[in-house]
C-alpha cells in the first residue's frame, strides 16, 4: 500500500496543508516543522504524484531550460544543479536548444514554453541578455530567471555572477607573477559577459600601471577552433606575450594547442589562462589555471527562485538576493614571467 501525503500528515503531526508547503518548499513553516516532516518522508519512503499535485494547483511541475551555447560542458554543469533541486522538490526539467539569431528565435521559444505548459523557465547567456525574449515571456505570463554577468532585472528575476570582478582578480595574480606583456583573447564583444570580463581585466591592469595595447586583444568565439586562430595571430610574431588569458577554458585550450605546435613551453615561456573552471581545465596538461564560475551553485539558486515565485502569497516568499561570485584556481599553467 502507497504512503499517502495525508499518512505523513497524521506522522508529522501537522495538517496536509503544512505538508505541501515543506514540499513546495514554502517559507511559512519554521525550521523544526520542516525538517520533521522531511524526517517522515524520508523514513516511509513518501513521493508525491506529480499528476496529482498539477491537478491540485493548476500546476504542470515542469521547469524549462532555453539556451544557445555551444559549451556542451557548460550546459551540462547547468542542468546537474538544476536537476539536483527539481528532484528534491519533485519537479522535471525540460530543455529547449535555440537559435538566438533565427527571425523565428522569440516565437519559437514562446511556443517551446507553451505546448510544454511550464511553470517556469531558466534562461542562460547569452540568450538571458535579450530583453525582447525576456519581455515576452513576462508578458506571456511565464515566470522566468535569467543567468547573466551583470544586473539586467528584477532580483526575482535574474542569478548574477559578478565576472568582472572575478577578471580583476586573474589580472592582478598575472601581474603577480611579473607578467606586463600580455595577450588577451576575449569573447564575442556582442555579449555582455564578454565585455563585462575585458573591462575588468583592463580595469585592474591599469590600477597596477600596466598597458595592454590594442594589438594584444583579439576577438574570438567562445569556441576550441577559434582559440586557435586567436593564438596563432598573438604567438606567431617575433616579439610575442609572456602570458594569454581567454575569455572561457575553450579558447584556452586551443591556445595551448598552438603553443604545443610551435614549441613554446607553457608555463616556462608562457603563461596561459581560462574562464570557466569546466571540467577538462584541471584534466588537459598542463592543468588550466582559469576562474571558476559555480555554475551549478547559480543553476540552484535560478530554480529556487523559480519555485519560490510559485507559492500562493507574497509573505511565504523566500528572499533570494545572492549574488555568485567567481574566483580564481591556480594551476599549472602559469609561473612567474622569465623575461
Amino acid at each position: 500500500m502507497s504512503v499517502t501525503i495525508n499518512d505523513v500528515a497524521k506522522l508529522s503531526g501537522v495538517s496536509k496543508r503544512t505538508v505541501s508547503r515543506v514540499i513546495n518548499r514554502s517559507g511559512a513553516v519554521g525550521e523544526a516543522t520542516r525538517e520533521r516532516v522531511l524526517q517522515i518522508i524520508k523514513e516511509v519512503g513518501f513521493s508525491p504524484d506529480k499528476q496529482a499535485r498539477g491537478l491540485a494547483s493548476s500546476r504542470s511541475y515542469l521547469l524549462g531550460l532555453i539556451y544557445d551555447n555551444p559549451d556542451a560542458l557548460y550546459i551540462d554543469q547547468v542542468q546537474r544543479g538544476a536537476l539536483s533541486v527539481c528532484s528534491e522538490l519533485g519537479y522535471e526539467l525540460v530543455v529547449h536548444p535555440s537559435y538566438s539569431k533565427s527571425a523565428e528565435f522569440i516565437d519559437d521559444c514562446l511556443s517551446f514554453i507553451s505546448r510544454s505548459k511550464l511553470d517556469g523557465v531558466i534562461i542562460l547567456p547569452p540568450v538571458s541578455e535579450n530583453k525582447e525574449l525576456a519581455a515576452a515571456i513576462r508578458d506571456a505570463g511565464c515566470p522566468y530567471v535569467r543567468l547573466a554577468s551583470v544586473d539586467l532585472d528584477d532580483a526575482d528575476n535574474i542569478v548574477v555572477s559578478d565576472e568582472r570582478a572575478a577578471m580583476k582578480e586573474m589580472a592582478s595574480y598575472l601581474v603577480e607573477l611579473g607578467h606586463k606583456d600580455i595577450g588577451f583573447i576575449s569573447g564575442p564583444q556582442v555579449y555582455r559577459s564578454s565585455i563585462e570580463r575585458l573591462a575588468g581585466f583592463l580595469a585592474e591592469l591599469q590600477v597596477c600601471n600596466v598597458q595592454l595595447p590594442p594589438h594584444r586583444i583579439v576577438e574570438g568565439k567562445n569556441s576550441y577552433e577559434s582559440g586557435i586562430e586567436c593564438a596563432m595571430s598573438l604567438l606567431s610574431t617575433e616579439s610575442r606575450p609572456t602570458a594569454i588569458v581567454a575569455n572561457n577554458d575553450e579558447m584556452a585550450a586551443g591556445v595551448l594547442r598552438v603553443a604545443n605546435n610551435l614549441n613554446i613551453k607553457v608555463p616556462q615561456e608562457l603563461s596561459v589562462a581560462g574562464f570557466d573552471d569546466n571540467i577538462l581545465a584541471s584534466r588537459i596538461i598542463p592543468s588550466l589555471t582559469t576562474i571558476r564560475r559555480p555554475v551549478q551553485n547559480m543553476a540552484c539558486l535560478a530554480v529556487q527562485k523559480l519555485i519560490n515565485k510559485s507559492q500562493s502569497t507574497q509573505s511565504e516568499r523566500v528572499k533570494l538576493d545572492e549574488v555568485i561570485t567567481p574566483y580564481l584556481v591556480k594551476r599549472e599553467s602559469t609561473n612567474r614571467c622569465a623575461k
